[in-house]
């Protein structure tokens, strides 16, 4: 009976999860992600005309971005100025040789300020049809824009950001090049944006779903089939292998039981829609590059992937995965990670 309930409990999964990410605004046709990637694409994965047939999907071309913007946007990712006190930029939260994370449990924001929740990567973030873990942003805009008056990471405003963007000539003018209101919120904002929208590089398996037998080792392959198999696929899939769709943190068992009811990011999208059926719900985070940015979980309680799993398999799958089974998602899972850094 174990086989068969198995099954079933993941065939519910693979349900209930689409079923959620209808509920969020999914579709089969036209944009849902505001970040300017269209949902055939986002959600569903690359349209496929040729390589695997699997519920991961590759990722698609490269969109096509006006250059200039990207590099200035990644000039502004990096500038320290867009902090109130010059200390720290979009960088300091997200490492791009890091996988996109500063490796901590919680950033640290201007004068030491400690963050509520585990900064997630920003290197697949395009592609996420929502963005933080309880989606309160819809774009990639604005996600960059929130950062910078928050009071526990960049603490500024946006008057003094322009005031000290506005000081520097070369940036004034590129502005005025590139943007037909010039330097403002909404121009800084977008560059980053634009940006961050090029950081997605492929990985091994990338190269695998396209067919390359050679991409992936037999154990990484035999790690997808177990990954498959025990239905991790049922929330994390398409072309950001997650990032598609909400799921509650504790399915099978409460994750949240005996903890103190007092940290609100333990909350989820309840915070944003003070509903009570959204209590503990998260957006699924994306897998890709997930080997690089430990710790895992909103609230960065799995030290390592292998802890990462056995959680997963506990409280959303409802199984006790044996080691060896761990071991091989674990391997499946470092194929995620890009070849290329940003």
């Amino acid at each position: 009976m174990v086989k068969p309930l198995r099954l079933i409990v993941a065939v519910l999964l693979l349900i209930g999860g689409f079923w959620l990410w209808w509920q969020a605004g999914g579709s089969l046709s036209g944009p849902v992600t505001g970040n300017g990637v269209p949902a055939t694409e986002a959600v569903i994965g690359a349209p496929r005309t040729t390589g695997r047939d699997e519920p991961l999907r590759p990722l698609p071309a490269p969109p096509q971005l006006n250059e200039e913007k990207v590099a200035l946007g990644r000039l502004l990712f990096h500038d320290k100025r867009l902090s109130r006190d010059n200390s720290l930029g979009c960088v300091g939260c997200h490492d791009l040789a890091r996988g996109g994370v500063d490796g901590l449990p919680r950033s640290i924001g201007v004068g030491g300020a400690v963050g509520g929740i585990n900064a997630p990567s920003v290197l697949s973030a395009a592609y996420n049809f929502r963005q933080f873990w309880d989606g309160r942003a819809g774009t990639l805009e604005e996600q960059a824009g929130g950062p910078v008056t928050n009071p526990i990471e960049m603490a500024s405003t946006w008057p003094e950001v322009l005031a000290k963007l506005g000081a520097d000539p070369y940036l004034r003018k590129t502005f005025e090049r590139l943007y037909a209101e010039g330097l403002s919120p909404a121009s800084v904002v977008s560059a980053i944006a634009d940006f961050e929208r090029s950081l997605p590089r492929p990985s091994r398996f990338d190269r695998w779903l396209a067919g390359d037998d050679s991409a992936i080792s037999g154990e990484e392959l035999a790690g997808y089939r177990v990954f498959k198999r025990h239905g991790c696929v049922a929330c994390h899939q398409g072309v950001n292998v997650g990032g598609n769709l909400y799921q509650r943190f504790g399915i099978m068992e409460n994750y949240f039981a005996g903890k103190k009811d007092d940290n609100p990011a333990d909350l989820g999208r309840f915070n944003v829609t003070k509903r009570e059926e959204d209590r503990h719900l998260f957006k699924v985070p994306s897998l890709r590059n997930v080997a690089l940015t430990a710790p895992y979980f909103h609230d960065a309680s799995a030290a390592t992937l292998e802890e990462a799993v056995t959680v997963m398999g506990r409280y959303q799958l409802g199984l006790d995965l044996p080691r060896q089974d761990v071991t091989l998602i674990v391997a499946f899972l470092h194929s995620l990670s890009s070849e290329a850094t940003p």
